[in-house]
Formats: C-alpha cells, structure tokens, sequence
C-alpha cells in the first residue's frame, strides 16, 4: 500500500492551490475563518467558479458533467479547500442526491435536474429526518398518497439544512403503511414553493439558523417527480447515505483549526508566559495533534484503498468517530485558549461582516464550539457507528 503523493498528484495540488489563490476572495476566505454567517449569495459565488472550471462535482461522472477524480484528486482538492478557508460546497444537490439521479433516475429527470444542479438554478435540501425518525429513520411516518397523476404529501421533516435558501427538497414518504416500514417507503422531488409547504426555522444552541421544520399539507407532487420505483425508496436512500458520509471526518478542517488554536495560544499570556508553553494546554495541544496525524495515515489507507478500486471498510466508521472527536476537541481548546472573550458571544456578530473589537478573533469562537457538538451525532451518531464497527468485528472473529 503506497500511502504517498505520486509526482502528477502534487502537480494537480499545485494547481488546486493556484486556483484558490485567484478565485477565492480574500473577504470571503476571512468570513468561513471567522466561522461567520456565509449568506447565500456567499455560496452561489464560489458554486459559480467552480462550476466554471470543472471542478464543482469531482465525483460525477463527465458524462453528466461532472470532473470524474479518483479518490486521491478528490482528498486533495478537498484538503486544499479547507485549508484555505474556502467555502464548503453544499453538499444536498451535489453530493447526494445528484448520484442517485445518475443511477436510479429516469433520463428525463438526468436531464432536466442534472444540469440544473450544476449551474445553481436549483438549491436541494434533504428531507429525511423527522421527529420521531432519527436513528431510526426508517420509521418516518410522511405520507404520499396517489391521487391520479400526483402524490399527495402530508407530514413534517426537521432539522433540514440550509432549507431557508432552497427552492427544492428530496424527500422520503411512506407510500405503503401496510408494509415492513423499511418496503413502504419513496423518494420523491418536491418544490418548495408548492401550496401548503411551510418552512420553521429553528435556533440552535450557537444562536443560529442553520436547521428548520418543513411542514407539508396537502402537498401536491407530480408523480413524475418519483425517483425510481414506488416502495423502493429504502435502497436510494442508503445510497445516498454512502455519499452523505464522504469527508466526514474533515481531515483539512481539523488542520486549519490546529493551527489557528497554536496562533492564538502563541499570543494568549497565562502565568506571564504564553499559553502554549504552560504544560497541561500544551499536552492536551500534543495529544490532538498526535490523534490527528494518526487519522491522516488512516484516511490515505482508505483512499490508497479506493484509488485500487477496493471498497472502503468499517474504517470509515472509525474515520467518523475520531474525526469528529478531533474537531470537538480543537474548537474546545480555541475557546479555552481565548479564554474570557469566548464567552459573550453574540449571534449577530456571526451572521454581521462586523467584528467585535478583540485580540484573537473571537466573535465566533463559542458560536462554533457549541455548533461543532452535533459533529457527533449527525451523518450516523458516533453510537451507531461504534455498533457498526463492533458488529463488524464480531463477524470477522467467527
């Protein structure tokens, strides 16, 4: 297994970094470092440029329009981005749901929606969640029922992402409620502006907008809009997951945010000495940086994996589980290393382009540190990913 960079994969990251350097304004980059706000104007920016280059769908095949990279080219664009503070693609029409067009879709809708995805006419969010429907996700209970050629849609999704910005949400309904809950679901297309769709958003502990309830009565839905088979909704939306779970470990991100937390612990005085000398921070500073270059190593054994046409194993699980504990623990140690400017933290500074008057950028320092808490529980709690891992190894053990 060969875990390092052949002579074309440092000239694409070259090329990746040249890139950045001119097209990533440097008030934009300055924004996604200070975790503010991003608007939607924001990420329709930077969608454009790398939609003009050909670099927006790395994973799409070049058929469809996409960059087709292997998994290595996809590490390192991915890794340079965060490094360089760009923003992050969002991931809804792209990421997920994208692929399950490419492979469960009709060619009428390959060909209406793809195209619509790359050049920002639609913006996706993702309806699965709800309520009482976690975890344990197949037991949502949204109904679809057919009326002639629509679906009539009632029930509540939450914790949609990003659902103030978007025209469009995929959704699973249940279609079936005399069967298995997992054999009676569909994955439909629904438009956001359609009579008796109701978007709530909802404050997070950050003090943030970032998540809401959609709330659909008596929603009308062409049945044209109907991903693939009727009832079959279950396996397009485990495939959709597979994509929804990629990067999730944010390797680049805890880089940058490892730095930042040395930067600001170079400057913060403790004892009369700077913060990064005083032995218990700068323990706690080692351990994560030593956890984190570990990961890295076990990062490029999975894409050394894929880049040989071999399927990820349940190191992906362990993948989730560490990384989010790095990035965790990395927005602990900034806050900490801020010290008392964290903690008044005021909402309308993140969303403002206004900073608060201090010495280490702090406006958004406890903003972040309560956001990133969820890292562990979104994309498969770490709890279900370490019963997927033990389950794994018991098998393996037989």
């Amino acid at each position: 297994m060969d875990l390092s960079f052949s002579e074309e994969d440092l000239a694409f990251r070259a090329e990746v970094q040249d890139f950045i350097a001119q097209k990533l304004p440097a008030e934009l980059a300055e924004k996604v470092r200070l975790n503010k706000g991003l608007s939607k104007a924001d990420h329709d920016f930077w969608h454009a440029q790398l939609n003009e280059k050909g670099w927006l769908a790395p994973n799409w095949p070049k058929r469809f329009g996409g960059a087709e990279w292997g998994a290595v080219q996809r590490h390192i664009f991915e890794e340079e981005c965060a490094l360089a503070f760009a923003p992050r693609i969002v991931p809804f029409g792209l990421a997920m749901l994208g692929p399950v067009l490419q492979k469960f879709g009709s060619q009428e809708q390959q060909d209406y929606w793809l195209p619509r995805i790359l050049n920002g006419d639609d913006w996706w969010c993702q309806g699965y969640s709800e309520p009482g429907a976690g975890s344990d996700l197949a037991a949502l209970k949204t109904r679809a029922v057919r009326d002639g050629d629509h679906y009539v849609v009632n029930g509540q999704k939450t914790w949609t992402t990003l659902g103030q910005h978007a025209n469009m949400i995929f959704c699973l309904v249940r279609t079936n409620v005399e069967a298995k809950k997992q054999e009676g679901i569909s994955f439909l297309l629904i438009d956001m502006d359609s009579p008796g769709v109701e978007v709530r958003p909802i404050t997070l502990i950050d003090g943030g907008v970032e998540v809401n309830e959609v709330w659909l009565t008596d929603v009308r839905v062409p049945v044209e809009n109907l991903v693939g088979e009727e009832n079959k909704g279950w396996t397009y939306a485990k495939y959709l997951l597979t994509h929804e779970r990629t990067n999730i470990a944010g390797v680049g991100f805890s880089r940058a945010g490892l730095d930042n937390v040395k930067r600001i612990a170079g400057r913060a005085m403790s004892g009369g000495r700077p913060l990064i000398e005083n032995p218990h921070f700068a323990a706690r500073v080692a351990q994560v940086e030593i956890d984190l270059m570990a990961m890295s190593t076990t990062n490029l054994r999975i894409i050394s994996k894929a880049a040989a046409g071999q399927a990820p194993g349940i190191e992906s699980s362990l993948l989730k589980i560490k990384g989010t504990q790095i990035r965790q623990e990395i927005t602990d140690l900034t806050r900490r290393a801020v010290g008392p400017q964290a903690l008044p933290f005021v909402s309308e500074e993140v969303e403002s382009n206004i900073p608060l008057p201090d010495a280490f950028d702090a406006g958004a320092v406890a903003a972040s540190y309560f956001n990133n808490r969820k890292l562990s529980i979104f994309g498969g709690s770490n709890e279900i990913q370490r019963e997927i891992y033990a389950k794994q190894m018991m098998r393996d053990a037989k």
